[in-house]
């Protein structure tokens, strides 16, 4: 069991969303914030910054939304699934721009690579719970 698992767990009162699935999407943001802001940070330390621009801005913006994500996932009190919805939505695009940004540079620089990838599994997690809450 992880941290984030556990956790939820120990929460005590009720949750209204499938915790197997809550932990996954809260995990996944977790690396997700992670990984787009060191490959942003790559991004710029390479010789040909003026071309990455766009895909420094999409990994920072999906990074601070996955940042956002994983705090109001982590949050129950007082829950509005409207709010979660939302956010889920959000991450969707975020990652799936920052995805499809890092794609073309994939070729070129690995982190862009990992970058990507990290991107689609987040963003497949956030799916499949908001597709658990409908």
């Amino acid at each position: 069991m992880t941290n984030t698992a556990a956790m939820l767990g120990e929460y005590p009162g009720s949750i209204a969303l499938d915790r197997t699935l809550l932990a996954r999407v809260i995990e996944e943001a977790l690396v997700c914030f992670q990984t787009c802001t060191a490959c942003a940070d790559a991004c710029l330390g390479e010789g040909n910054v003026a071309g990455l621009t766009t895909c420094i801005r999409t990994c920072l913006d999906c990074a601070t939304i996955c940042a956002a994500t994983v705090e109001v996932l982590s949050r129950h009190t007082g829950y509005d699934a409207d709010v979660t919805r939302a956010q889920l939505q959000a991450c969707i695009a975020a990652c799936k721009a920052a995805g499809d940004e890092c794609e073309h540079h994939a070729q070129m620089h690995q982190h862009c690579r990992i970058c990507a990838d990290t991107c689609r599994s987040c963003e497949q997690a956030c799916r499949d719970l908001l597709a658990a809450m409908s």
